[in-house]
């Protein structure tokens, strides 16, 4: 959606600004009249902005009759899921997940809660919540519960968008665990299954505190959350719940898969070991007996029979033989 009318010089930052009556779409509204909306019960008013100004929060919060608290809160990006309650308002601050490629891409949504108004500001995160807005204005008694409905509907696409992160992650970790069990873990591999894990804990530390978050939503009174809204959140934070526990599933699969990676590398290299001891064995008869002949004695055994050369031959080959077959019949060979 372009600009709306009276955000001049903020074009692509204001997403939308709508206003429903009873749930249903009433109209566009300029952030020069967005202060009438606040405080009505029968009007809603919906905002979100996408990577704005510094200054264009500050218009907006102020035209919202946000406190000075809020706006400094709201004016910078945050790196962890917050929550705080201003008494009017309810800031939300959630991290958003995107995978691109292999990687993870972390950005942030704020949610300011209050009475006849929902601020969202989107910054780092590319998906729109045009789909959820669209949902809802199909379905104008959803729209009417207020904004602390629109507020936990909104945490619930995060977290679907969560799962969507968490299960393309998945198929990497199975390539992985894979590559590590059929050919052994190389350096490339050690390096990339670092680098892996350390993006599910930064997942882990995204995704953990929003299910606290929405707990508490969902049982501490506050102003701006009506009672019969907490339920929704509950709901939201059993899901954030579960998609944590796939991700530390994740980390998990992929550190069983590198001992397990370890475990055969030590087993070909025990293989290996015992074969070069079975030949070196083997080899040390032929050895020692013409090591022993070597030593150029005038007097020694069978030096002047016949049949000594060959008789010492066959002697070598007797016990070279029989060492072959008892390392074969242990399993070293």
């Amino acid at each position: 959606m372009a600009a709306q009318p009276g955000s001049t010089g903020y074009n692509g930052e204001v997403v939308a600004s709508v206003a429903y009556v009873h749930g249903r779409r009433s109209a566009d509204v300029p952030i020069s009249d967005m202060h009438g909306y606040v405080g009505q019960n029968e009007r809603l008013l919906w905002v979100g902005l996408k990577n704005p100004h510094p200054d264009l929060v500050t218009r907006v919060g102020e035209e919202l009759q946000l406190g000075t608290k809020a706006l400094e809160e709201i004016r910078e990006p945050h790196r962890r899921p917050k929550i705080i309650d201003y008494g009017n308002v309810v800031l939300v601050v959630a991290v958003t997940v995107e995978v691109e490629g292999d990687r993870p891409m972390f950005g942030e949504t704020q949610l300011l809660i209050g009475d006849g108004f929902l601020l969202t500001i989107r910054r780092g995160s590319t998906a729109p919540h045009s789909t959820l807005r669209e949902r809802l204005e199909a379905a104008p008694d959803l729209l009417a519960r207020g904004s602390d409905y629109i507020a936990s509907e909104l945490l619930d696409l995060l977290v679907d968008r969560y799962v969507q992160a968490v299960t393309r992650l998945e198929g990497v970790v199975e390539n992985a665990e894979q590559k590590l069990l059929i050919r052994g873990a190389k350096d490339s591999d050690i390096r990339r299954l670092y680098r892996q894990r350390r993006d599910l804990l930064r997942i882990h530390n995204a995704i953990a505190p929003m299910a606290e978050i929405c707990r508490r939503l969902a049982r501490v009174e506050m102003t701006a959350i009506d009672a019969h809204a907490r339920p929704y959140f509950a709901e939201v934070a059993d899901r954030v719940a579960r998609v944590d526990e796939l991700v530390s599933a994740l980390r998990d699969a992929l550190a069983f898969a590198f001992e397990a990676s370890l475990m055969i590398g030590q087993s070909q290299q025990n293989d290996t070991t015992r074969r070069l001891a079975s030949w070196a064995a083997i080899l040390a008869v032929p050895t020692a007996v013409a090591g022993i002949y070597g030593m150029n004695f005038q007097h020694m055994p069978e030096l002047t029979w016949e049949y000594g050369y060959p008789m010492t031959l066959a002697g070598i080959g007797l016990a070279c033989g029989l060492l072959y077959w008892r390392f074969r019949r242990a399993g070293w060979l």
